[in-house]
C-alpha cells in the first residue's frame, strides 16, 4: 500500500511538505491511545522479549531507533512509538529558534534511494523542544541530538551545546554531540583538536554537574582514518559514551539522480557501505571501549544485521524509513 500511496501521491509533493504531512499525522495519530492503537496495530513488529538489549544502562525494545533529523521539533514520538521504533533521536536541537537554510533544501534521488538535504538546523529552539517533551509520555528511550546556532562563532560552540544540555537534560536518555553536519557553515571543524578536546570537555563537565548520562559523538563519513583516529582518542579521554557513525556524506561518487549537483548531506543507500567500513575500522581500533551507533543506507533486516556484524551495538536509520513507509521497522527487524 505504501509504495503505492509514495508513487502516487507523495512523490509529486515537495519532500519538505511531504516530511510535514508526515510529522503532522503521526503526531495526531500519536496524541491518542486509540491513534497509538491503530499504528501499532497496522504498522508495528510484536513485541519480542529475545529482541531486547541494553546498552549504557539504557534498556531498548530492540536495536533500530530513528536517527536525528526526522522528529526536529519532539512532536511526535508517541506516533513514532507506536510504529515500533525502538528508540527516536530528536533534533538536532539548537538553543535558539532559527529558520535554516533556504528552501528547497531537500532532494529525493529516488535512482539512487538517496536524499540529499541542507536544512541547517530549522527549529524553535530548546525552550519549544522542552515544552513539547514536558507533555510526552515517556514510552521509548529518547536521545537528543545537541547543535549550535548559525550565527554562534566556533569558539563559543561549547555555550551553544551546553545550554541545550541544560534546557533538555531531564528528558533524554542519551545525548548526541552532532559536529559533523555539513550544512552549517564550518560545523564540521568542532571535529578537529582544536575544537573538539575543549568542546567535549565543556558538555561533560555540565553532565556531571546535571548527573551523568550517556553523551556520544556524531562523525561525518568524509573523514581520514587519521581525523577519525584522532576523535577516538579524545573522546576516549573525556569518557565519551559512543560514536554515532555516520553523518550525512559530501561524497557524490556513482550517483545516477540528475538532484545529485544540488549542495547538501547525502544520505541513503550510497551511504550503506562507507558507513559499514568506519564502523567496523571503530571496532577493530578500541574494541568495546565506545558504543557504536551505525547510520547510513539501512533499507532492510540485511542491511541492519551488516552493521551489527560490523561491531554497532545499536542503529538508527532515516532514509530507508522516507522510502519503505510506516511499516519500515517491521520490514527491517524480520529476517
Amino acid at each position: 500500500m505504501y509504495p503505492f500511496f509514495y508513487r502516487r501521491v507523495l512523490v509529486h509533493l515537495d519532500p519538505e511538505r511531504a516530511h510535514t504531512l508526515a510529522v503532522d499525522f503521526l503526531r495526531v495519530m500519536g496524541a491518542s491511545a486509540a491513534g497509538r492503537a491503530v499504528l501499532r496495530r497496522l504498522f508495528a513488529p510484536r513485541p519480542d522479549p529475545r529482541q531486547v538489549v541494553e546498552v549504557w544502562g539504557i534498556k531498548f525494545p530492540h536495536v533500530l531507533g530513528l536517527a536525528g533529523g526526522f522528529d526536529k521539533r519532539a512532536e511526535c514520538l508517541p506516533g513514532l512509538a507506536a510504529l515500533g521504533f525502538g528508540h527516536v533521536e530528536i533534533g538536532t536541537i539548537t538553543p535558539r529558534p532559527q529558520p535554516g537554510n533556504p528552501r528547497p533544501r531537500v532532494f529525493r534521488l529516488p535512482e539512487d534511494q538517496a536524499l540529499i538535504n541542507r536544512m541547517g538546523f530549522p527549529g524553535d529552539g530548546a525552550a519549544a523542544a522542552r515544552a513539547h517533551l514536558e507533555r510526552t509520555p515517556r514510552l521509548i528511550p529518547v536521545a537528543v541530538s545537541l547543535g549550535k546556532n548559525k550565527e554562534t562563532a566556533l569558539e563559543r560552540a561549547a555555550e551553544d551545546y551546553c545550554e541545550v544540555l541544560n534546557t533538555l537534560h531531564p528528558y533524554g536518555d542519551f545525548f548526541t554531540l552532532n559536529i559533523s553536519s555539513p550544512n552549517t557553515p564550518e560545523l564540521r571543524r568542532l571535529q578537529t583538536p582544536a575544537y573538539l578536546s575543549e568542546l567535549l570537555g565543556a558538555v561533560q563537565s555540565t553532565m556531571k554537574r546535571l548527573s551523568p548520562k550517556p553523551l556520544l559523538i556524531k562523525i561525518a563519513p568524509d573523514l581520514t582514518w587519521a581525523e577519525i583516529d584522532t576523535i577516538l582518542d579524545l573522546a576516549l579521554q573525556h569518557q565519551i559514551a559512543g560514536i554515532v557513525a555516520t553523518n550525512t556524506t559530501l561524497s557524490r561518487e556513482g550517483l545516477h539522480s540528475p538532484a545529485q549537483s544540488e549542495n547538501g548531506g547525502l544520505s541513503g543507500l550510497p551511504l550503506r557501505e562507507r558507513s559499514t567500513v568506519i564502523i567496523r575500522y571503530i571496532r577493530d581500533r578500541i574494541g568495546d571501549k565506545l558504543g557504536i551507533i551505525g547510520v547510513g543506507g539501512i533499507f532492510n533486516h540485511t542491511d541492519l544485521q551488516q552493521k551489527l556484524d560490523a561491531g554497532a551495538v545499536l542503529v538508527q536509520a532515516y532514509t530507508g524509513f522516507i522510502y519503505r513507509g510506516m511499516g519500515f521497522v517491521k520490514r527491517c527487524l524480520r529476517p
